[in-house]
């Protein structure tokens, strides 16, 4: 196995066309997670990846792991038990309406595992690249300190790891997801640091919380790039989404990659978005498929921000498009001519 990914899956409700929670009378069902969508979406770029995460033995938990093997995941370590699957409940904005997430996650299998579940020279046993996001550790204190025990061992045994920040304010304060990430980034080889993340998960300022000028600030995001490789000097490579946001529908999307000491940033993608989820990890997918497969420092940055912007055309959690697709969008106006 080349890749794990470690973290929660979900049950994603979405109420029926644009509707409110408040005045929906039936909810769109899905399954996805942030590790679990980068994990779907290596298996679709051809790469052996698995998942680890915990799910109930129910009809849930079933369908749960059931998405993931559909999609070509390897779940062979996914632990099983506990009480119940957690879920989000997903309502898409238009318009100056945003889009918003309402968590249902508390006392999930995942969140109730003790920190001896895991068992990581067998769960890390022919794993190459080892993947989470800061949403893990913010889950519980116990997969906090499991997180931890497994980047050890990474270390140890020469696993290469790859942290997306992936700041979630509804989970935890920056206070208290700082105090965490400075236990774990000196683990962590490659980073993703995306608009508040920086300032939220590192207190390293780069962005001012205005998504409507985020690629403005490109050059607070380069500094902001490097304090992060000088304050761990570990991790060698840094990749950052810029975007100016107009409306729910209407945004502008760019990347930068800062890769052993060298700058490489992509064109600027002008996006309607369909549904403005599960983009980044879709990103973090595309960097890894980047880094994994030999690619220079331009072509994987490219590619990156290419699977990202086609995942806003996707409903759902999971990136389901091809390497022939994405690679179609890194030519600009490509993706938008009829297949035959």
């Amino acid at each position: 196995m080349k890749t794990l990914t470690f973290g929660e899956m979900m049950l994603r409700l979405k109420p029926l066309a644009f509707e409110r929670i408040l005045q929906t009378n039936g909810f769109e069902a899905a399954y996805g997670g942030a590790e679990a969508n980068v994990a779907v979406s290596l298996a679709q770029l051809g790469h052996h990846s698995g998942y680890l995460t915990k799910l109930p033995n129910n009809p849930l938990g079933e369908a749960a792991i059931g998405t993931l093997r559909k999609f070509g995941v390897d779940t062979s370590r996914v632990l099983r038990g506990g009480p119940r699957l957690g879920m989000y409940f997903f309502e898409k904005g238009n318009g100056a309406r945003s889009t918003s997430v309402v968590y249902d996650r508390a006392g999930s299998s995942i969140a109730t595992a003790d920190t001896e579940e895991f068992d990581w020279p067998t769960l890390l046993d022919g794993v190459e690249v080892f993947y989470f996001s800061g949403i893990t550790p913010a889950i519980s204190k116990s997969l906090e300190l499991a997180l931890k025990a497994g980047l050890e061992y990474c270390q140890a045994n020469q696993i290469q790891v790859v942290c997306d920040l992936n700041y979630r304010g509804k989970m935890w304060q920056p206070e208290t997801a700082q105090k965490v990430m400075a236990e774990l980034m000196p683990f962590v080889d490659v980073c993703i640091a995306n608009d508040e993340d920086f300032e939220a998960m590192l207190g390293i300022k780069a962005f001012d919380g205005d998504l409507s000028h985020g690629i403005d600030q490109i050059e607070d995001f380069r500094v902001g790039m490097q304090e992060i490789t000088k304050r761990y000097p570990n991790c060698k490579t840094v990749a950052s989404v810029l975007r100016n946001i107009h409306s729910v529908e209407q945004s502008d999307w760019m990347a930068i990659l800062y890769q052993d000491g060298k700058f490489y940033e992509t064109p600027t993608h002008h996006i309607n978005v369909m549904e403005g989820v599960a983009a980044g990890d879709a990103f973090g997918a595309g960097l890894l498929h980047g880094l994994l497969s030999g690619l220079d420092g331009q072509e994987t940055i490219e590619f990156a921000i290419a699977a990202s912007v086609l995942k806003l055309s996707v409903s759902g959690d999971l990136n389901l498009v091809t390497e022939a697709e994405i690679r179609a969008a890194m030519s600009k106006g490509s993706n938008a001519r009829l297949s035959r």
